[in-house]
């Protein structure tokens, strides 16, 4: 048995223009551009961290010398350097 009442099809369509209606607001709020204003500090920051990007990693002149040094018995490691490299990161030095 199948009971048909008007008034709650009447009310599914009522509901049913109010979510449309809410999809279409939904809509024009999407279809808004967002615009972005970015200062003159961020301009340069953007420049100097694309320039830093460019600066490789490794300075392999640098590394080359080195290995020079190495192969010919020449390079010299100097002990107290690398101990005061040790404490800066550390940071032994600095008052409690």
């Amino acid at each position: 048995m199948k009971i048909f009442n008007n008034n709650v099809h009447k009310t599914m369509k009522l509901y049913k223009k109010q979510m449309d209606a809410k999809d279409i607001k939904k809509t024009n709020l999407i279809s808004k551009s967002d615009k972005i204003n970015i200062s003159s500090k961020g301009k340069d920051f953007q420049v100097a961290m694309n320039a830093l990007k460019k600066v490789p990693d490794v300075r392999q002149e640098k590394v080359d010398e080195i290995k020079n040094q190495i192969k010919s018995g020449t390079y010299n490691v100097d002990s107290g350097k690398i101990v005061e490299k040790i404490f800066e990161n550390i940071g032994i030095d600095t008052k409690i």
